[in-house]
């Protein structure tokens, strides 16, 4: 990856109901909506990390072992210029009703097959979601 001081490591995870609509959040303060997830800690395992964060963001209580890699991908990061982001991505399991709480201003299931006008990631819109679609084909 790029230099470590413009990367920022995150997990993320793609969550999808029934319906086939996928679930995105917008951060406080920022206008992009993007896949569940965080900041991995110094050491911390990307599984680890994103049951961490969607217990913290999200009230979802999916343990490590239920997430399903899918893969690892880099992007712009959304909120920070001039940034990447270095994604460890998982489907997981929706179990229960998410809801917004810690630095989670709102939520949206989005229908990937037309997201609308919303400000999409970069990782969400150029990455995960052409992905999704063609492993639906």
């Amino acid at each position: 990856m790029a230099d470590d001081i413009f990367t920022i490591r995150i997990a993320a995870a793609v969550i999808e109901r029934e319906d086939g609509h996928l679930l995105f959040v917008r951060k406080r303060g920022t206008t992009a909506f993007m896949q569940p997830g965080g900041k991995l800690e110094a050491d911390e395992p990307a599984d680890w990390a994103l049951s961490r964060e969607l217990k913290e963001e999200l009230g979802l209580h999916i343990d490590a072992d239920s997430l399903t890699p899918i893969g690892r991908f880099s992007a712009p990061a959304a909120n920070e210029p001039g940034h990447r982001v270095d994604a460890w991505v998982f489907d997981a399991p929706l179990r229960g009703e998410p809801s917004a709480q810690a630095e989670i201003e709102e939520l949206a299931w989005i229908d990937p097959r037309s997201p609308g006008a919303l400000d999409l990631a970069p990782l969400s819109r150029d990455v995960l979601i052409p992905l999704i679609l063609h492993r639906r084909r």
